[in-house]
């Protein structure tokens, strides 16, 4: 396995790291990991633990390390920009880096789901493509995959923290990005628990409906119990939990995905 750490510069020149996975030779498909974090940090049981369960299921991967509150700058457009860039890599350097132009396929976890979400929204909005420069067919994944998804940010278990509503953005597509959802965006596959205290079960539930009102292919799990944040399920580590039925996801994703 090769791995890098890549330094790219998204749509509006900001630059960012995406840290790949890819196999020696040979060609595979990719998939790009937006860990969660509530926008200020990246969630570590999202990230490479998540990156090399894929690695070892036959993909290419990498990992997006978006822009966040504690950055210089707003969320977005840039958490979205850095998505886009990363699809359009992948597709512009599919021989050096073995890879699948029509099988490139995005996973949100949490607030990384709504990055996720935004990016496909972006992809496909002539406002977006005219403002920085990018064609929907460069830049739009071929499949989405959303774990316990943020979709609305008022769709929270707790109050909104004082002072960051100034931080919302002025477009209510961003703010829901269920309402963004055309025919084009990417067939998805949504996970989450019903007892998520955190990002309500309604964030997956209102996705799903507005992806089966557009006729966009889709497919929803929810499990009784699991709560917020239970990354890959499958082992004990720092708290992470170990449930053979809540981890059953993954394996379920690969089977959507033809794997």
């Amino acid at each position: 396995m090769k791995q890098a750490n890549l330094t790219l510069k998204n749509f509006a020149g900001r630059e960012f790291t995406l840290r790949t996975y890819a196999a020696e030779s040979g060609k595979r498909p990719v998939m790009i990991v937006v860990p969660g974090g509530s926008f200020d940090h990246l969630s570590k049981k999202e990230s490479t633990p998540v990156a090399l369960a894929y690695y070892e299921a036959g993909f290419n991967t990498a990992i997006v390390e978006y822009n966040l509150i504690t950055d210089p700058g707003m969320i977005y457009p840039d958490a979205a920009l850095d998505v886009l860039t990363t699809v359009k890599f992948y597709r512009d350097h599919a021989d050096e880096y073995g890879t699948f132009t029509d099988e490139i396929v995005t996973l949100g976890f949490s607030a990384g789901g709504h990055v996720t979400t935004t990016a496909n929204y972006f992809a496909v909005s002539p406002i977006y493509q005219a403002e920085y420069g990018y064609d929907k067919d460069e830049v739009l994944p071929n499949k989405t995959i959303l774990g316990y998804p943020l979709i609305d940010i008022k769709k929270i278990g707790f109050p909104m923290p004082e002072g960051r509503d100034d931080l919302l953005p002025a477009d209510p597509k961003i703010n829901d990005t269920a309402l963004a959802v055309t025919r084009e965006t990417p067939a998805s596959f949504i996970f989450q628990a019903l007892d998520d205290r955190i990002v309500l079960v309604e964030n997956s539930i209102s996705y799903l409906q507005a992806l089966r009102e557009a006729e966009v292919p889709a497919e929803l799990h929810l499990f009784e119990t699991g709560g917020h944040g239970f990354g890959l399920a499958n082992y004990h580590e720092h708290g992470w939990p170990n449930d053979e039925h809540l981890a059953s996801w993954f394996k379920l994703s690969l089977t959507w995905l033809g794997m």
